[in-house]
């Protein structure tokens, strides 16, 4: 059986992420999405409400009930090695994210000869959207529904709310 994760913070999940997840599922016999708690981001969303926002994405999408949503903490090569995958997958937009994608491909390799990274260009339809600018856009009032799913912009516009009430 091939197995590939796909990690990543999703803070929060956008139809660029999920067109990734439906790619890479045609590709591979199991895939798990791998959301990491140990990152040098600083999230909007708690690790379990980034991993609820999957699993409801799961659940409501057929092409998506066979891919397992799960968290992880510490290397994601390390990950790979305990759930016998032999991939990792990213998705690339631009050719910005090319060079930092390049680097972790070649350190986890290192890690892990036995884990290969394939990469998966976003289709153009996504290839601008990024959690960060979907949060920004947010914060802003801005549209959001064409890049998110309906339950991500509830709760995203929910959280910038209740930030807001905090300051």
């Amino acid at each position: 059986m091939r197995t590939a994760i796909y990690p990543g913070t999703f803070d929060p999940v956008t139809y660029g992420h999920i067109d990734i997840v439906h790619r890479a599922a045609e590709l591979f016999d199991k895939v798990i999405i791998a959301i990491a708690n140990d990152t040098n981001k600083e999230t909007l969303f708690t690790l379990e409400e980034r991993l609820a926002l999957w699993q409801y994405e799961a659940e409501r999408d057929e092409k998506l009930r066979d891919v397992t949503v799960t968290t992880f903490t510490g290397l994601t090569v390390e990950f790979a090695r305990q759930n016998q995958a032999t991939a990792l997958i990213r998705g690339l937009r631009a050719l910005t994210d090319f060079e930092y994608e390049f680097q972790l491909a070649l350190m986890n390799k290192k890690m892990n000869p036995g884990v290969e990274t394939v990469f998966l260009i976003t289709r153009s339809d996504y290839s601008f959207i990024s959690s960060s600018i979907i949060k920004t856009v947010a914060k802003l009032d801005g549209p959001i529904r064409d890049f998110v799913p309906e339950n991500v912009e509830k709760a995203l516009r929910k959280k910038l709310k209740q930030k807001k009430s905090e300051v």
